[in-house]
């Protein structure tokens, strides 16, 4: 299963970037061999249409573009704040075993997501109220991916719930 991260906006050069390719370089050497092949990035350019709807639907639309016959997890306001990085690593592995091609990760622009965009998700998620950046988005997104994957390998970087044990 391919592990896809299509996010809408280029990061600049600086912290966020260089904490995202971490992640991403992480998560793609642990994947191989949980039968994750590849760990990518694509970056969709910016709409420059004028009116909102107009934007989300063109991203929008270069989203699903990129996540045909994917596993879609979306990243949204509207989304569930209260799935534990276990029941996520959960879901990937459950996705990985149905054969599903590709783990398709969108992070809509300033304006969204397209409802279309949500209307396909398999998951839709969020990091909690609070606006954040999408360069934090994209971090934290991709950390996310690593942690499942760690969960997936029985290694040590999640600790997970002490009261569980």
């Amino acid at each position: 299963m391919r592990l896809l991260i299509a996010a809408v906006g280029r990061l600049k050069a600086g912290p966020e970037r260089d904490l995202a390719a971490r992640y991403r370089e992480r998560a793609a050497q642990l994947g191989r061999s949980l039968g994750f092949p590849a760990c990518d990035t694509v970056e969709i350019p910016e709409s420059r249409a004028r009116r909102p709807q107009d934007r989300c639907a063109e991203e929008g639309t270069a989203i699903l573009t990129h996540a045909q016959g994917a596993a879609l997890v979306v990243y949204d306001e509207r989304g569930r704040a209260d799935l534990t990085s276990e029941t996520f690593a959960d879901r990937v592995a459950a996705w990985r075993d149905a054969a599903r091609p590709s783990l398709a990760i969108a992070i809509g622009g300033a304006d969204g997501l397209d409802p279309a965009v949500r209307a396909r998700a398999d998951l839709t998620l969020s990091f909690g109220a609070a606006t954040l950046p999408h360069g934090l988005v994209r971090v934290l997104a991709l950390e996310q991916v690593y942690r499942a994957l760690t969960i997936l390998a029985g290694h040590p970087y999640h600790r997970g719930n002490l009261d569980e044990r």
